[in-house]
């Protein structure tokens, strides 16, 4: 079969579904438009969330928290949005456009359709994974960008106030706060990871996303058991916060990059099942 579409004229399998159709599908989805809405509003919830609150105080010993100085300017509400949702929040949009792409076809029984397209299975798993990463980064960016905006009305545009002292010039923060969000970006490979594997082995796209979110939960959990000790450094959660290091007056790799390649490291393994299992399975649906 492969070589008769391989000698047929005019076929290609690199331009079937190219990632232009597939973006332009997922962005018509509703989910899509409501995940983003949600980042959207956060910053501006958060904001009639200080408004109502008022004044913080310093925490115990008079020690300052990223949550302390969220008023201080834009780029440190950005900061505190970015703190307050990587954890959890963000977790989600990566969980839905990843683990969401695969179930959803075989839940719509369209699958087995577009393999008889034909595209080439690993044609459409790349296609489908390229569009649900762009779509996570994008889910990534808009928080801070969005937080950036309504920061700028509400508190003005000014210094970065570190938490541990001192401040960093606007134009240097914003080059931080892009550091930053990138680590988040490549923290959340693993639940991308998982999502898209799941994806792969159901046709219920909620599972695939549940599970995902579920495991991702479970990680947290057990980077919380102290009993574990050096261990924990193995989890994907133990590096999640790493970013914080980027607002430090001179900038620190070390966390980040142990979080980034042992995040990385999980994805690529998680990606590769994905791809072996999905090209020797029978497609029903």
């Amino acid at each position: 079969m492969t070589a008769l579409l391989d000698s047929a004229p005019g076929y290609r399998a690199g331009h079937t579904l190219p990632l232009r159709v597939e973006a332009v599908r997922q962005l018509k989805r509703r989910r899509t438009a409501v995940m983003g809405a949600i980042l959207a509003v956060l910053p501006f919830v958060l904001i009639a969330a200080f408004a109502i609150g008022g004044d913080r105080d310093d925490g115990p010993d008079n020690r300052i928290t990223l949550m302390d100085t969220a008023t201080a300017s834009a780029a440190n509400f950005a900061a505190t949005c970015l703190f307050v949702s990587a954890g959890f929040l963000l977790v989600i949009p990566v969980a839905l456009f990843c683990g969401d792409t695969v179930a959803s076809e075989a839940g719509w029984s369209s699958l087995r359709y577009l393999l008889a397209a034909p595209v080439p299975r690993a044609r459409l798993l790349w296609s489908k994974l390229v569009v649900a990463l762009a779509f996570s980064a994008a889910a990534m960016v808009l928080l801070p960008l969005v937080a950036l905006a309504a920061g700028a009305v509400a508190y003005g545009w000014g210094p970065l106030r570190l938490p541990t002292g001192g401040s960093l010039p606007a134009a240097d923060s914003l080059g931080r706060l892009g550091v930053a969000v990138a680590f988040v970006f490549v923290s959340q490979l693993v639940t991308a990871g998982l999502a898209f594997w799941l994806s792969t082995r159901t046709d219920a796209p909620l599972g695939a996303v549940g599970g995902a979110v579920g495991l991702t939960i479970v990680g947290n959990v057990l980077d919380a058991v102290t009993a574990l000790g050096d261990w924990r450094d193995f989890l994907p959660a133990h590096w999640q916060y790493a970013w914080v290091d980027a607002l430090q007056p001179q900038l620190e790799w070390g966390g980040m990059v142990k979080g980034a390649a042992v995040s990385s490291a999980y994805a690529l393994v998680l990606f590769a099942l994905a791809f072996r299992g999905f090209a020797r399975k029978d497609i029903v649906s």
